[in-house]
């Protein structure tokens, strides 16, 4: 936990702040006094999972894990009061893969999007993205559009509920993933720069997954930090 208390805040502008002992030595990172992500290392027999992971909003916690459950999820942990900031909950979707959900009290969750150091685009990689579409359609009503639909290349972007925009991507990963590769949630974290982004990662000791390219919607790169955990870094076209 110490590599990536230090990568993150040298990469992306964050700090840092004190593990709670309250809650098994979790901390925030924070962008400019704001809370931007949190990390939390093994508990005991309980291993970290080495990975981003997706928080999902709701106002009724328990209606949403049984509805989930009802519609094919895993339930790994029950809902669970935080202290007096909110509950949470950790569901496995119908094709396996891990998301969190959290119900607010006092911590509403990050508040920023779109700005450099913060979060900008959230992706779920599935082998089954029929499945995935119709679970997340059915228990958090997103909106979606297909971007395109054919065996080579098939997206679907969830639509911004609170006004324009799209939030998040799904897709069709199974011709993407190696054989044994389980599917998952990406996070793109904006930057300024991309190159000078990727050129700092393997300055600090990190990977660069796959080096900056252009798209549509910006240049990125896929890196990894000093724990071996991917995540992408994008500075976008029309920014």
């Amino acid at each position: 936990m110490a590599g990536i208390r230090t990568f993150y805040p040298q990469l992306l502008g964050w700090a840092a702040q004190e593990p709670s002992s309250e809650f098994g030595g979790y901390f925030m990172f924070t962008r400019q006094g704001v809370p931007v992500a949190g990390g939390l290392g093994d508990m005991g027999d309980m291993r970290a999972s080495n990975s981003w992971r997706v928080h999902l909003a709701t106002d009724a916690i328990r209606t949403t894990v049984e509805s989930a459950a009802a519609a094919g999820a895993q339930v790994i942990l029950e809902p669970t009061p935080v202290g007096d900031l909110g509950w949470q909950a950790v569901l496995q979707d119908p094709v396996g893969i891990p998301v969190s959900i959290w119900q607010p009290e006092t911590f509403q969750g990050f508040s920023v999007l779109d700005e450099p150091g913060a979060p900008c685009w959230f992706e779920l990689w599935t082998r089954d993205d029929a499945t995935s579409l119709a679970f997340y359609q059915s228990i958090f009503s997103w909106q979606m559009r297909s971007i395109s639909d054919s065996d080579q290349f098939r997206y679907a972007v969830m639509l911004n509920p609170d006004g324009d925009g799209q939030l998040a991507g799904v897709m069709d990963a199974r011709n993407i993933l190696p054989e044994s590769a389980p599917g998952f949630w990406s996070v793109y974290w904006e930057v300024e720069d991309v190159d000078l982004a990727s050129a700092k990662v393997s300055g600090l000791g990190a990977t660069v997954v796959r080096s900056p390219e252009d798209s549509p919607y910006g240049r990125l790169a896929t890196v990894a930090d000093t724990s071996g955990v991917e995540f992408r870094v994008m500075a976008r076209a029309n920014r």
